[in-house]
């Protein structure tokens, strides 16, 4: 079987785990956790990098301590997963969801003006795919508003725009580390501050609500409750395990590139022959290898695909369930106006097997399969 995802791993990893087993010391933002935030100030050039258990919990830390609260409207695209929906949603706000574009499947820039209202807080930019959104274009449109933008870069991680890095354009933007992710620790996330102001807010948010880490870095006599807050905090065995993946982050994203652009050549030929559409990189954006889907054409089941390819040994799936057609999304948010490009193009979504030690052996099954299968070979 050719699995879907497999976790890379560079011996590394259990070398910094027996060192903080050995080293006693296990909570969070210990010896590795701040490494960790260090090589990731070092990749991005964001001002700060806070990590934390998921990228959920730092999207949930952005509604926090942007002060959100109920009746406050949030857009974003409802091609996304459910975290950047349900972390505002806590705080009892409301997701606007838009449509998408065409081409990069991200939130349609020239649609978010006609979504703002009076009530409007925040434009949450979901970078799919590790391929950014138009992100001159949102940060105008934020200035003018005068709206906060957060990044959500959950599958972004070395990807940029412009020549910045993915997370670091808007006021906060959120990262993944979870094991789907090109760089894992199994369950993990972290948080970039861009905004100045929004520094010792975001550290009291994830310290519990506490002023506890000024408190260790000795500039406060005592710490104490200062606000809204939770346990955001990466344990350090998890840090540990991140750190040896970072410190092959550049390996792993050309291993994924590499992948990436041998699916994008070989599979032109069923673009060409009208049966898919394959991914679109705009100028000015370098991605990261993430993930590569293929949408197939209209008329084709995608359960019959997905089901084929299975028996042919090739595990590939779908994405996410549009979030305005879910209950939650209906129950919890709204949307102004027909999501076209959403509700055409999801429903065709495929994506194939990439991980760092896909093989060229492995990858010819995918391709020829689904040739195949496309083209009714038998």
């Amino acid at each position: 079987m050719i699995k879907f995802n497999v976790s890379y791993q560079s011996g590394l990893e259990s070398e910094y785990v027996a060192k903080a087993i050995q080293s006693g010391v296990l909570a969070g933002d210990n010896r590795f956790g701040r490494k960790a935030e260090s090589i990731l100030e070092r990749l991005t050039g964001s001002k700060k990098v806070l990590l934390t258990p998921s990228c959920t919990a730092a999207l949930e830390m952005c509604a926090i301590g942007l002060g959100i609260e109920p009746g406050d409207e949030i857009i974003m695209p409802s091609n996304t997963f459910v975290s950047t929906a349900t972390a505002f949603v806590m705080q009892g706000a409301v997701p606007v969801f838009i449509d998408i574009r065409n081409d990069t499947l991200n939130i349609d820039e020239e649609r978010i003006e006609a979504a703002i209202t009076e009530r409007t807080r925040c434009i949450v930019a979901v970078h799919y795919a590790g391929v950014s959104c138009e992100m001159d274009r949102i940060l105008d449109i934020a200035r003018r508003y005068n709206l906060t933008v957060v990044e959500d870069a959950a599958q972004s991680l070395m990807s940029t725009y412009n020549g910045k890095a993915l997370g670091t354009l808007g006021d906060l933007g959120t990262i993944s580390f979870h094991e789907t992710k090109n760089i894992s620790c199994g369950e993990g996330g972290a948080i970039y501050i861009n905004n100045d102001a929004l520094g010792n807010t975001m550290e009291v948010v994830r310290e519990k609500g506490t002023d506890r880490s000024m408190f260790f870095r000795g500039e406060i006599d005592k710490y104490t409750w200062r606000s809204k807050g939770s346990s955001y905090l990466l344990g350090e065995l998890s840090a540990a395990y991140l750190c040896g993946q970072l410190h092959n982050a550049e390996l792993i994203t050309n291993k994924r590139l590499d992948i990436w652009n041998a699916y994008h050549e070989r599979l032109k030929v069923l673009e060409r022959a009208g049966l898919i559409t394959t991914p679109v990189v705009p100028d000015g954006c370098i991605h990261n290898g993430h993930l590569y889907y293929i949408v197939l054409r209209s008329d084709f089941s995608r359960e019959r695909v997905l089901k084929g390819l299975l028996e042919r040994g090739v595990m590939a799936v779908s994405h996410y369930v549009p979030l305005h057609t879910s209950p939650g999304g209906r129950k919890y948010g709204r949307y102004n106006e027909n999501l076209l490009n959403t509700d055409k193009i999801l429903p065709q979504l495929v994506r194939l097997p990439l991980y760092a030690g896909l093989t060229q052996e492995s990858q010819d099954i995918v391709i020829s399969s689904l040739e195949d299968l496309l083209t009714g070979r038998q």
